[in-house]
């Protein structure tokens, strides 16, 4: 048959119905659902950091200040941001979070928005400005340093006034202008109820959803710090809906705020919180979980809870149900008095800092001979061998049509661990909804546990130690190809 004959039967059988070559796949897998910016990236990559409490509410040893403190009671005469930061870097975090004011209007820096600042306390005679003194000890130290300023004023007179959202707003552009690039912009949803307002000692309420104006404010940080994460049930990163420091087993980066019954709106303060802790999968945004949680019992120094301190164990449990669980850590500090952290809290921190150093320092993957069932387009920039890399973004990848897979890793002498680490290269989304694992030994291999969402971070502790001579990963459930970018073995 020659070959113009081969053409036309060729022709013939493609018009056939049922008649194709199969697609190639793309090189790539396609990203899925919602994904992260480049600052969400940067936030995940972090993984915890401190918020600091202190106004004169420390001074009158309350947990919230009715905003009618005198001015003169702030006086730290030891004050040193350098030996509250450092013990935050001791402790392995990598950010510090300042409440430039909190809710009762005491601002730390000499704003010219109001007199009821920093100027008008006893330290230094006036002169001083204790934002510019954290924000310096914490860029010295190397960390990221991010700021709030409470949009709730219980000292203002003006509070609940359009007059007052324009001096918050501006108390947010000299915040924004004036002390660098900031990793974050932290808002809260405590806004309205009783206060001092300028002595008439009443209770204010306001619009949530309208008064402040909340997407004026989000485009003022986005234009003045468009490197940080806004951090609001609305913004980028999302509160857990707790105080406990932890989100919930199964936890989605993935969010979409829903309002409270009869509300037309999700604004802070006003959105269904219970579904915070999990999150949603599928969900509209990509808005992961903060989780916020005091050092003590609570946000602010008190002399009757120096015997409260978290140890590390605890420190330590809480790191694994919130970034182990691909949230963040945020702890809370609380400088007494004098302007330092008191002893047990350094000593705290620091076991803590410790406790991940030890924890972390031996990597058994490193050690393994890694096996995987399947291999996207048989491509070593998919293989396997990323997933020890130590690098987030590469990855093992399948078939788009492989939507369960195994990696199996052998050693040659059995090893000894309790505490697995996976990770999932979230520039393609969070994929992965169920794993199991198995273990072999002489008797061939055998359940060992299993674990749900696994996203940007996903530590499994087990109830106990074990020895094996290999371990095997069963991605069980994902609703497409999988991307999975680290395993690592403690």
């Amino acid at each position: 048959m020659d070959s113009m004959n081969k053409l036309s039967i060729s022709f013939l059988l493609f018009l056939l119905p049922g008649f194709w070559l199969p697609a190639q796949q793309p090189f790539y897998p396609a990203p899925y659902g919602a994904l992260p910016d480049s600052n969400q990236l940067r936030w995940h990559e972090m993984e915890r950091y401190v918020l600091i409490h202190f106004t004169p509410t420390t001074f009158e040893n309350k947990e919230w200040g009715y905003g009618d403190a005198d001015p003169a009671l702030f006086n730290p005469v030891a004050f040193d941001a350098g030996q509250i930061v450092n013990a935050a870097k001791e402790g392995g975090f990598k950010g510090v979070v300042l409440v430039a004011k909190h809710h009762d209007g005491f601002c730390l820096w000499p704003t010219a928005t109001t007199p009821y600042n920093i100027s008008k306390s006893p330290w230094k005679n006036g002169t001083g400005d204790m934002v510019r003194e954290f924000e310096q000890a914490t860029r010295k130290a190397g960390l990221e340093f991010g700021l709030y300023c409470s949009a709730w004023d219980r000292h203002d007179s003006d509070y609940g006034r359009y007059t007052y959202v324009t001096k918050y707003r501006e108390q947010l552009r000299e915040l924004f202008s004036n002390y660098g690039p900031l990793f974050i912009a932290w808002f809260d949803g405590a806004n309205g109820g009783e206060g001092y307002y300028g002595g008439a000692r009443e209770t204010r309420t306001i619009d949530r959803a309208a008064y402040y104006g909340w997407d004026t404010i989000w485009q003022m940080v986005r234009r003045m710090q468009p490197g940080a994460v806004i951090f609001s049930d609305v913004g980028d990163i999302r509160w857990v809906g707790n105080e406990a420091g932890h989100a919930a087993e199964t936890s989605w980066a993935t969010f979409t705020p829903e309002p409270l019954d009869g509300k037309t709106k999700a604004v802070p303060g006003e959105m269904k919180y219970w579904k915070s802790p999990e999150g949603t999968r599928n969900g509209k945004y990509w808005k992961p979980a903060e989780c916020d949680v005091p050092l003590r019992p609570g946000w602010f120094y008190h002399p009757g809870q120096d015997d409260q301190v978290k140890n590390a164990v605890s420190l330590f449990d809480l790191y694994l149900r919130s970034a182990g669980r691909g949230a963040g850590l945020d702890l809370g500090l609380s400088p007494d008095t004098t302007g330092r952290l008191a002893v047990k809290d350094v000593l705290a921190l620091k076991a803590f800092g410790g406790l991940l150093d030890q924890t972390f320092a031996n990597d058994l993957a490193l050690k393994a001979a890694l096996k995987a069932s399947n291999t996207r387009n048989n491509h070593p920039q998919f293989g396997v061998e990323n997933l020890i890399d130590h690098d987030r973004y590469s990855y093992w990848s399948t078939d788009d049509t492989v939507t369960s897979a195994t990696v199996e890793l052998f050693w040659k002498e059995p090893v000894t661990f309790r505490l697995i680490r996976l990770r999932e290269n979230i520039r393609l989304g969070q994929r992965i909804e169920r794993i199991e694992m198995d273990v072999l030994n002489d008797e061939g291999w055998s359940f060992l546990t299993a674990t749900t969402s696994i996203g940007s971070n996903r530590l499994v502790l087990l109830p106990a130690a074990v020895t094996c001579r290999g371990l095997r990963i069963r991605i069980v459930q994902s609703p497409v190809c999988i991307a999975l970018s680290e395993i690592n073995i403690f």
